[in-house]
């Protein structure tokens, strides 16, 4: 099975991916990790990726694409995959569809995990963090003994600035300006499978396979 999969910051969507590979018995690829890979181990599309990295500039799409086809002739691909972080626009999304029906694979479904954005708001707004040795807490789902004290040193706790208000609506607002369009893209294809993410991580986990008959 082809799977390509959606969702918010903070949306639950790496717990998902890690289920769903296990389940399915498919390849989880996700294009962050298969990015740093292919340039810290020097290959040639890491090379010219760096290039561009190095001069300030974005990897074009194409190179990007090229990445995602190289890593999809790997053997462990062969009984199905799980694309995690591309594409992010349509263009993308086209290129890669062109990519695909050159190789002769078919895309089964698009998974999109929906999270309200208030919601995403406590959750990733909530993290707090250890000062003195590191540890983290969450101001709704691990809350400390004593607000802003840690419970293992008792060093002050404090917020990240990635973890502020106005920094994760910046976050949120890039997502979803750059993920309504691949939404619609999808949908006209009869491919896209909604998922309602506010719900028990098992749950989330039942509707997901549900989707895709299992």
């Amino acid at each position: 099975m082809n799977l390509l999969i959606m969702g918010p910051p903070g949306g639950g969507k790496g717990t998902q991916c890690e289920v769903l590979v296990r389940e399915l018995r498919i390849t989880h690829i996700s294009t962050g990790d298969m990015f740093r890979e292919n340039v810290k181990g020097g290959t040639e599309l890491g090379l010219k990726a760096k290039e561009y990295m190095d001069a300030g500039q974005l990897v074009p799409d194409a190179l990007v694409v090229a990445m995602v086809k190289d890593r999809l002739l790997k053997p462990d691909c062969a009984n199905g995959f799980l694309l995690d972080g591309f594409p992010r626009t349509v263009p993308q999304a086209e290129a890669l569809d062109a990519t695909l029906k050159d190789m002769g694979i078919i895309l089964d479904a698009v998974l999109n995990v929906a999270v309200p954005r208030g919601k995403l708001l406590d959750r990733l707004t909530g993290r707090r963090v250890c000062r003195a040795c590191g540890a983290t807490f969450h101001a709704l789902f691990n809350a400390p003994k004593e607000d802003g004290k840690c419970d293992k040193c008792g060093g002050e706790l404090y917020q990240r600035t990635d973890d502020t208000e106005a920094t994760v609506n910046q976050r949120l607002d890039v997502y979803e300006a750059q993920t309504q369009p691949l939404i619609e893209y999808y949908g006209k294809q009869g491919l896209l499978k909604e998922i309602n993410g506010d719900q028990e991580i098992s749950k989330v986990t039942q509707d997901l396979l549900a989707s895709l008959g299992r």
